[in-house]
């Protein structure tokens, strides 16, 4: 197995749990680190506890990277603040030794995309939607653009995450994202579900370059029909339970040439409410199959 077969454990498995417990969970079980959230670091800290007990705390286990900074493309007052929450994420990554930061297109809600959002739900933010697609690419990458020479300062990377019922959902649109952002720590984190959901397929995975993919969330997914997809009600699901063959998703992947880490991120609602260690050691058993046993 080449030793940059990473496979790490995320937060969202033990949606439930602290930041202590999760790396509890990891060291215990097995995984090679932890992929966590800045809310669990923040609720840690806002307990009281220094930032000398954080690190104590995190202690040699792996963290390559914090989610998530939320609708990336604000723009105005809107910017503004995402600078602000961008600028207070990077310090909580930097102080957990984390090398990545996860960034997010929007709108996060899904009720955003309906066609008469706009009249029937006047506060919800709408972020770019309607404007022409070049439009917001351009604004987006020029956000990013900025969040990425924002964490360059901290010494971090970002890893780009297009949630599938947004309008730069697809991968070509990511790729182009990035491309009109141009800036060197701008990746790519490949997930399953948002990819599936989104039209793109296995084979369109294998054509990636490797250099571009930092992460990769393997995850699952029920059936999918179309139309905006409900993240609550089909990620729903166990992973290796769902309608994903995922042994060829890992594969295209590996396709690649990749050989960095798979994080094991989880909706799951009935496994949030179960033993954690077992819902991680079956985890961690399912990810050894299907990516330590691929050729």
């Amino acid at each position: 197995m080449n030793s940059r077969q990473k496979l790490m454990y995320h937060s969202l498995a033990s949606k439930q749990a602290t930041l202590a417990m999760d790396l509890d969970i990891a060291r215990t079980v097995g995984f090679d680190g932890l992929e966590t959230s800045g809310g669990k670091i923040r609720s840690y800290l806002d307990a009281g506890f220094a930032i000398a007990e954080l690190k104590s705390l995190i202690g040699d286990t792996e963290i390559p990277g914090i989610g998530f900074l939320i609708d990336i493309e604000r723009q105005g007052t809107g910017k503004t603040a995402l600078m602000q929450e961008a600028d207070a994420l990077f310090q909580l990554a930097d102080a957990v030794g984390a090398r990545g930061v996860q960034v997010i297109t929007g709108p996060l809600h899904t009720d955003a995309l309906h066609r008469d959002a706009a009249l029937t739900a006047p506060t919800l933010y709408r972020g770019l939607v309607g404007l022409p697609v070049e439009t917001q690419i351009a604004l987006t990458a020029s956000n990013l653009r900025e969040l990425a020479d924002l964490a360059a300062g901290y010494g971090l990377l970002l890893y780009l995450e297009s949630l599938s019922w947004t309008p730069l959902n697809t991968m070509d649109r990511q790729l182009r994202l990035i491309e009109k952002a141009d800036r060197t720590n701008i990746r790519l984190v490949i997930d399953f579900w948002h990819c599936y959901t989104s039209g793109d397929t296995p084979d369109r995975l294998a054509t990636l370059d490797k250099d571009l993919i930092y992460g990769v969330h393997v995850c699952d997914s029920l059936d999918f029909q179309g139309g905006i997809p409900d993240e609550s009600v089909l990620r729903n699901v166990p992973t290796g339970s769902g309608v994903l063959k995922l042994k060829e998703w890992v594969q295209a992947v590996q396709a690649t040439g990749y050989r960095g880490w798979w994080s094991c991120e989880l909706f799951c609602r009935r496994q949030h409410q179960e033993n954690s260690y077992e819902v991680a050691r079956h985890l961690l058993a399912t990810m050894k199959e299907l990516i330590r046993s691929a050729p």
